[in-house]
């Protein structure tokens, strides 16, 4: 059974489900949203790019993602992407009217995402073992900084602690320079594309044996987990690499050049019959001819005098010349874009990689597309970010049969 047909199969005490519809693969499976700031609320995008209904459940105090980043008019726009394809409603969990109504909401849930510290959900009442014996067919990511187990389990914890703790700093910057922590939230991107494939092999476990369950994500183990063969490296060969610029030691050439008009370019040479088209290119097919070339790891050796030769040769000439030179002998370079370069790429034009949103605040709104493309059942972006609450009236009404009165109640209270 797929998992689209096991949320339609399984019985509803609450609102019947949407069909499937054309708007992605998890049509009819439905998310509540716990989240806050990053990790958690982009796994929940992710999911709801692909056809999931995605009900965003914040605090009346919101997010405070709504307010990171650069905003207009009042509207933050890192929020406007990151809650695409979310309804939003607002509850106070800790209130037992809250709580009253969060159970309610998981009687019908596939899938529910939280971020909070290690027994915060428990002392609501909340916990995996109380939301199961509700629903026992629902997957729930928890998400943390280090887990839910272990002697830091109840640090606070953020992206740029995982980015620190990782060895992904340690190995970012030039030589000889400080640590580099990267200006964006990676770790918890890593983290939410983790979360997403997470969540689906639960899903998938659930419709092929049944029964839901609980998944422990940590910000710290996914980020580790990509950053090459560290721990093998050391426990094997005691290294402990360190900052290397932009060179690899995986392979050479490897580095960013400027161009004689002051344009960056990246070049990688992974495979040597790339790395010999370079030497070629730059008038030094010679080097190429060395016993050491056809050796990735002794190429990083003479990574010096590979530099010095193609930068040289880079030096000389204007950026146009040197990307039809190198896309004409099929060597790898790629231009070194701001954001304005990149969202004018005709590449990038052409096949969508951005796109424009027609958001009921801004207007029409660029912001980045789905992050792949499934020909047969491709997801959408449907609307952007939504406003704090904004959908309470509709979600309390549809979902549990609330009246009028009742939601105006809750409101008054401070419960909604």
């Amino acid at each position: 059974m797929t998992m689209s047909a096991a949320a339609h199969t399984r019985s509803s005490a609450t609102a019947p489900r949407e069909e499937v519809v054309a708007g992605g693969p998890l049509g009819g499976v439905r998310v509540l949203d716990l989240g806050t700031v990053y990790a958690a609320p982009i796994t929940a995008m992710l999911l709801g790019d692909y056809g999931a209904d995605v009900l965003k459940i914040e605090h009346p105090r919101g997010d405070p993602a709504r307010t990171h980043g650069p905003s207009k008019d009042g509207h933050g726009l890192w929020w406007k992407v990151i809650s695409r394809n979310k309804r939003t409603a607002t509850l106070v969990l800790s209130r037992p009217e809250g709580r009253e109504i969060m159970e309610r909401l998981v009687e019908d849930a596939d899938v529910l995402i939280e971020n909070f510290r290690p027994g915060v959900m428990e002392k609501w009442g909340l916990g995996p073992e109380r939301l199961l014996e509700i629903n026992p067919d629902l997957v729930m990511l928890r998400v943390t900084g280090f887990g839910q187990t272990g002697p830091y389990a109840q640090r606070r914890a953020f992206g740029t602690l995982a980015e620190a703790m990782s060895g992904l700093a340690h190995q970012t910057g030039q030589p000889g320079g400080p640590p580099m922590l990267p200006p964006f939230g990676l770790a918890d991107g890593v983290a939410a594309i983790s979360g997403a494939y997470a969540v689906m092999l639960a899903l998938y476990h659930r419709d092929a044996n049944g029964g839901g369950q609980v998944i422990d994500l940590s910000l710290l183990a996914p980020l580790l987990a990509i950053l090459g063969p560290g721990p093998s490296a050391y426990d094997q060969l005691q290294i402990v690499p360190g900052r290397q610029g932009n060179r690899s030691s995986n392979n050479a050439p490897r580095n960013a050049y400027e161009t004689r008009d002051r344009r960056w370019v990246a070049i990688s040479a992974s495979a040597t019959s790339i790395a010999e088209r370079v030497m070629a290119i730059v008038g030094r097919p010679d080097i190429a001819r060395q016993e050491w070339f056809s050796s990735a790891r002794e190429r990083v050796r003479h990574a010096d005098e590979l530099d010095r030769i193609v930068g040289e040769w880079i030096g000389a000439r204007d950026f146009d010349a040197v990307m039809a030179t190198f896309e004409e002998a099929g060597a790898a370079i790629a231009p070194i874009y701001d954001v304005e370069q990149v969202v004018n790429d005709p590449h990038v034009r052409a096949t969508g990689i951005v796109t424009t949103v027609d958001d009921e605040d801004l207007g029409p709104l660029t912001m980045q597309n789905l992050a792949f493309r499934l020909v047969g059942s491709p997801g959408r972006i449907r609307f952007a970010g939504r406003g704090l609450g904004q959908d309470n009236d509709e979600i309390y009404a549809e979902r549990l049969g609330l009246p009028p009165e009742r939601i105006a109640l809750l409101r008054e209270q401070g419960v909604i």
